[in-house]
């Protein structure tokens, strides 16, 4: 990533998914919850072996053809998103990358889930205007989903972020995206190839190995780590202060390096002799 000199040089994006991302709980799953409707992980792998959706776009699909999530109005949304329960620190991790080194970062959610459950979820940490879910259209005498207007799942994640990028007349290299799951596949892939910082946030398989960097911790400062790392250029002591000054202490550190593998004998063959 080139840094020049400026302060209009070092304004970056950071983007965000945000089920399981900046949260634990997956939106569907606490839908479903507040509705009474069971089987909810049973239909979701159920559309994705047979790929009649995005991946990632399976419950708008479900609000909108399910018989039994089409009573959900828009105040379950809402509520569902006081439901969920947020990782540590996401108005923190915001203020702490307003403006560090003369780099400032422009705190954005990108997410399939539901715009009103993000919205709500998020209320008085990340301001609505920021937020970019999926949107229905809804039924002025019912008040029932009528159609749904966007989903940022798969590419069309890719899609909100180029559009942000252009906006804010952003060059690629300056943008961070940090996901953890498959559906985040198909961003992480385009902001790799032009030259971006991605960051896993889970041990998904698929995203660990496409993703420029893997940070797992319950608490979303965690995020900043890799982030003063590859694109201010500190080192762990200074990061570490950074942390403390803040009123934080990184207690664990520990960086891995796994190699994961399967060995298996050949159909056939027999052992070379020692």
């Amino acid at each position: 990533m080139s840094q020049q000199k400026g302060n209009v040089s070092k304004l970056f994006m950071l983007v965000s998914d945000f089920d399981q991302t900046l949260s634990f709980n997956d939106s569907g799953i606490v839908l479903s919850e507040l509705l009474g409707v069971h089987g909810f992980e049973q239909r979701i792998a159920g559309l994705s072996r047979i790929h009649l959706v995005q991946q990632g776009g399976e419950l708008a699909y479900l609000l909108l053809h399910d018989p039994e999530y089409r009573k959900v109005r828009r105040e379950h949304l809402m509520e569902a998103g006081k439901r969920i329960r947020l990782k540590s620190n996401i108005a923190v991790l915001s203020r702490l990358l307003a403006g560090i080194d003369g780099y400032r970062f422009s705190f954005f959610v990108v997410s399939a889930a539901p715009e009103e459950v993000i919205q709500s979820a998020l209320e008085g940490i990340v301001p609505p205007e920021r937020i970019f879910g999926t949107q229905f259209n809804y039924d002025e005498s019912t008040g029932e989903i009528a159609s749904i207007r966007r989903v940022p799942a798969g590419y069309g994640k890719v899609a909100v972020l180029e559009q942000l990028r252009s906006e804010m007349a952003i060059s690629p290299d300056r943008v961070v995206y940090v996901g953890d799951g498959s559906s985040d596949i198909h961003v992480m892939l385009h902001v790799n190839r032009q030259d971006g910082l991605t960051i896993a946030v889970s041990e998904n398989k698929y995203i660990r190995q496409i993703a420029r960097r893997v940070i797992l911790s319950d608490d979303a400062l965690s995020v900043a780590i890799p982030v003063l790392e590859e694109i201010a250029g500190w080192d762990t002591a200074r990061i570490r202060s950074l942390f403390e000054l803040h009123g934080f202490v990184l207690q664990e550190w520990d960086k891995v390096v796994t190699d994961t593998l399967t060995i298996t004998e050949q159909s056939g063959s027999k052992p070379a002799a020692a």
